[in-house]
């Protein structure tokens, strides 16, 4: 290659030798360079070969057995005590109201008012009738001791005296059946009916409900009967007031069990005053069994979930090289779970009594990773929380 670009004699080579001694100087310089580099990552990959990250401060908490309450837990149904709703026995007309939407009743109280013009009309005519038969059958059982008249005559009199009072005593039950009384004591619902309506015998006027106290309805398999009685507590939550638990007891089992199913409806019932508890709600029902169970439980917060297994981080002392005294280290140990109660879960398998785990934090966490336990700022864990209102 020629780099004097056709150049020729003595200046040409003295520019040819520069040129070459500049491109020798840029390789080296190169060379130089590249080799300081590559000794400094070279440097960084044993410093960072020998780098052991400070130790991650952590809250633990001990593996403690505890004696727990046994539970069913399954989901129910809220019914009336007494429940109905109240309908028209015979067609008429509507002309009073005595009720307003929403409001108590009380067993007796006047709900409804219909026609009865016609029927009480009808019933002066018959009252009219049994007195005129009364009136004779008094004269022919006076005429009976005389012996003046025949026995079938005063036979003939107490009849037509009977059939007159039947008319009448048939007319006052229509005109009961068109006044319609609450038959029991209760809420009212929505009025189904207006002034001037004409309403058919079995047209519905109001829903009437006693909730207070409730029934509350659920199904057990047939494998748990021998294990439930009468008198057994039960806790009712609903979704509708959150942190709410009402207590009640287990006041009926069904003699017979579903054939298609196979499990047994059993009734309970609980205090409602304030009547928040409605008919027709969905329920969650903890039945609290007699016996209790001994469990292992550890704080909600130190299981790491995970789509394959659930984990805690056990703490465990280990000696390592260049280190007079043990360190902290934590082990990754997967677990089975059960139930919640408050902040606690049961541990059922994976873990001894007294072990110590990380309480809080442990998505930080990896396996075999040193620690330090500073449980100054650990939280308050409990069987039964109360937060703060605000």
């Amino acid at each position: 290659m020629n780099l004097t670009g056709g150049c020729a004699g003595p200046g040409c080579e003295k520019m040819t030798k520069r040129v070459i001694l500049t491109i020798i100087g840029l390789i080296l310089l190169i060379g130089v360079l590249g080799g300081i580099k590559i000794m400094q990552i070279r440097r960084m990959e044993a410093h960072g070969d020998q780098f052991v990250p400070p130790p991650e401060p952590v809250n633990t908490a001990r593996v403690n057995p505890q004696s727990w309450e046994k539970l069913l837990h399954v989901v129910g149904s809220l019914d009336a005590v007494q429940g109905v709703t109240v309908t028209a026995e015979l067609a008429g007309k509507v002309v009073r109201i005595h009720f307003e939407p929403g409001t108590k009743a009380r067993a007796g109280d006047l709900l409804l008012q219909q026609d009865t013009s016609s029927e009480e009309a009808q019933l002066r005519a018959a009252e009219a009738a049994l007195s005129l038969t009364k009136l004779t059958l008094e004269r022919a059982d006076k005429l009976r001791e005389k012996k003046i008249t025949s026995q079938s005559e005063y036979d003939a009199a107490d009849a037509q005296f009977k059939q007159a009072q039947a008319q009448a005593d048939n007319i006052r039950t229509m005109i009961r059946k068109k006044t319609i009384r609450a038959p029991f004591s209760g809420g009212l619902g929505i009025r189904l009916v207006n002034l001037g309506q004409i309403i058919k015998e079995g047209d519905p006027i109001v829903s009437l409900q006693s909730i207070d106290p409730i029934f509350v309805n659920f199904s057990l398999p047939q494998q748990q009967l021998a294990d439930i009685r009468p008198g057994f507590v039960v806790r009712v939550m609903t979704d509708a007031f959150p942190g709410t638990v009402v207590a009640g007891k287990v006041t009926a089992i069904n003699p017979q069990v579903d054939a298609a199913t196979r499990s047994v409806k059993v009734q309970a019932t609980v205090a409602n005053p304030k009547e928040r508890l409605r008919p027709g709600m969905f329920v969650k029902v903890a039945v609290v069994m007699p016996e209790r169970e001994n469990v292992l439980v550890v704080p909600s917060t130190a299981v790491l979930y995970a789509p394959y297994s659930d984990s805690v981080f056990v703490l465990e002392e280990q000696s390592i090289e260049n280190k007079s005294k043990p360190v902290k280290v934590v082990r990754q140990q997967f677990v089975k779970l059960g139930e919640k109660h408050g902040d606690f879960v049961i541990v059922v398998s994976g873990l001894r009594p007294n072990e110590t785990v990380v309480s809080t934090g442990v998505f930080k966490l990896r396996n075999g990773q040193t620690v330090t336990v500073d449980n100054t700022l650990k939280p308050d864990f409990r069987l039964a929380p109360k937060p703060e209102d605000g």
